[in-house]
């Protein structure tokens, strides 16, 4: 049952929202601190921005539905994750900030030119709209869950409108700084919520024990061969999505390049943490509500995707519910927010500036981005309500498939090259482009020639429905890298020079990506205020989650529930209240 005290935390929740696109807005003076905070957050937004912008609601409703069904494999995409970002680490983050633009494409458009600056801007675009799309849709569900009464389409409606606003008023600035307190509160409720789960169950021991799952890989299993491959795919498609020239956005707010480098690993710390708590609930929701459908509404297509809510409402102490509902919506709104001004950037800086008005002012580029992410915003919201049409005419596969099949087919033929071209040097501009519509021309054999049935033909074995799925999904990725990746070499053969334009264009990408970004006295100048003002925050909620500790009737259970959030909290303010008097001793000292 939702409390009032639920409906308090929730409030104040949108309250810091908003504020925080109020207190940063000071922070703005032109385009690049609008759509990457002008270069100089310090590592801990920059990174709690790259794995929001990483994460979303869907883990907490699709992927929650692949574990409530099949248990633990479904760790493989949140490790990969991790390791993607340790890969970050190691190398490309530094890289990445270093090419010293405003938008990733951008610096597509240094190492290859104009021409697949519009293409990946348009190809981009599109896909950012329709991740969004799937976070809002499965937003959506969640809270008509967690609000009884509640329709789905205006539920979509209402959501989509409220991230749309932050998202147009806030800019970068705002949209990071709320990434770190949304990261912060999203962490602890599913700390607290795995912690209460596993109680529910008798602990890990019982947990593992009681599994109702066929085997390791789960249930449908017929040839685990296959299973191990999908783990295998999943953990070389997902090294790829996170190793794109065009995520090069999640560290070119970093002050400079170590602070880029740890960012890259706090994202990788955090999906290998967060893979072992995230997925306990639904798993334990399998063993303790064998029967899901029964709980929920008969309009969910999919009532698995509401395992993880379920499990939420029955086991949380009072009062704590409002604080998941916030989680659950931080995880969304981050990701909506950070895709929207991204696209909005990659509107302005990659086509509204270079080919509508060349001349337009900085006032003019950023108006036009206000209305750009107001339009973007829309679509989003339009393309949400469709999947569900979709799903509720049983067309849809459901948001973890969906999730899952977009990436391999679209996203995994636009990273390739651009991965490559961070490498391989003397290969023809229009290699770009054409690896992208090779990859197209592969998920057009693969939906008829490599199909499910071929393949059953092939290996003489009848594949479980689940398996088909998993087969697709290896074919699409495995063909799309060994074709693409042939393809990329292959144009090197008529490569020829460029012309003295592109080889000046050129040498300046390969000169920047390998020379550090150090932190300038700029940049100090707004490393106080950005501490401060964080730090204030997390110290405003934390002293509220005190509040609610001690005037919410729980057993000792919840009290410490409680308590445990409001401790992580205030020692967030204080540390970073701590670092901003520094940060403002170290400014002055400068001057």
């Amino acid at each position: 049952m939702i409390t009032a005290a639920d409906y308090t935390v929730i409030a104040l929740y949108f309250i810091f929202i908003l504020a925080a696109g109020v207190l940063f807005r000071k922070f703005l003076s032109n385009t690049s601190d609008y759509f990457r905070g002008g270069g100089k957050m310090f590592w801990w937004m920059t990174g709690s921005s790259a794995f929001m912008t990483q994460f979303s609601a869907w883990t907490f409703i699709g992927a929650a539905s692949k574990a409530y069904v099949d248990g633990p494999i479904i760790l493989t995409i949140f490790v990969a994750n991790a390791v993607g970002f340790f890969i970050n680490y190691l190398l490309l983050a530094p890289m990445l900030r270093q090419t010293r633009v405003v938008t990733a494409i951008e610096s597509i458009r240094l190492r290859l030119g104009k021409g697949n600056e519009q293409f990946y801007t348009w190809m981009n675009i599109p896909i950012g709209l329709i991740y969004a799309a799937i976070w809002l849709n499965a937003v959506g569900k969640f809270f008509t869950q967690a609000f009884p009464g509640f329709e789905l389409v205006p539920t979509i409606i209402a959501l989509g409108l409220v991230v749309m606003l932050v998202s147009v008023v806030g800019g970068s600035w705002a949209v990071s700084a709320t990434d770190f307190i949304q990261l912060t509160l999203l962490m602890l409720v599913t700390i607290v919520t795995a912690a209460f789960s596993l109680h529910a169950v008798g602990g890990p021991g019982e947990l593992i024990a009681q599994i109702p799952h066929e085997s390791a890989f789960g249930n449908d299993v017929t040839l685990p061969a296959l299973a191990v491959f999908w783990m295998l795919t999943v953990l070389l498609k997902q090294i790829i999505s996170t190793n794109s020239m065009t995520n090069a956005n999640r560290y070119l707010n970093a002050r400079d390049s170590s602070h880029a480098r740890k960012a890259a690993l706090l994202a990788s710390i955090l999906f290998l943490v967060g893979s072992v708590i995230w997925f306990i609930p639904p798993m334990a929701a399998s063993i303790i509500y064998p029967d899901i459908a029964g709980m929920v509404s008969p309009d969910f297509a999919n009532p698995s995707e509401l395992s993880y809510v379920v499990m939420a409402q029955n086991i949380l102490p009072n009062g704590m519910i409002g604080l998941f509902i916030v989680g659950m919506f931080a995880a969304t709104m981050s990701s909506m927010d950070t895709g929207l001004n991204k696209n909005a950037g990659y509107f302005i800086v990659n086509f509204y500036k270079p080919v509508l008005r060349k001349n337009s002012s900085e006032k003019e580029q950023f108006w036009a981005g206000n209305i750009a992410s107001l339009v973007m915003g829309l679509a989003v919201i339009g393309i949400a309500l469709y999947l569900e049409v979709l799903a509720n005419q049983g067309e849809g596969k459901g948001l973890f498939e969906i999730m899952l099949s977009f990436g391999a087919i679209v996203a995994v033929p636009i990273a390739v090259p651009i991965i490559l071209c961070l490498f391989i040097r003397n290969t023809p501009d229009w290699a770009g482009w054409s690896c992208a519509l090779v990859g197209i021309v592969t998920a057009v054999l693969i939906n008829h020639v490599f199909t499910a049935p071929w393949f059953e033909g092939l290996i003489g074995h009848d594949l479980s429905g689940r398996e088909e799925s998993d087969y697709l999904y290896i074919i699409t990725v495995v063909l799309n890298v060994v074709l693409v990746s042939g393809w990329f070499f292959f144009t090197r053969l008529f490569y020829r020079g460029y012309s003295k334009e592109r080889q000046t264009e050129v040498d300046r990408f390969w000169s920047d990506l390998h020379r550090p970004v150090e932190a300038d006295e700029m940049t100090s100048e707004l490393d106080g205020p950005q501490c401060r003002i964080i730090g204030w925050m997390a110290g405003i909620f934390g002293g509220f989650m005190t509040l609610l500790m001690v005037i919410i009737p729980n057993d000792l259970a919840g009290r410490s529930a409680f308590f445990f959030c409001s401790a992580v909290l205030l020692g967030v303010s204080f540390l970073l209240l701590r670092s901003a008097k520094r940060a403002d001793a170290r400014h002055a000292s400068i001057k």
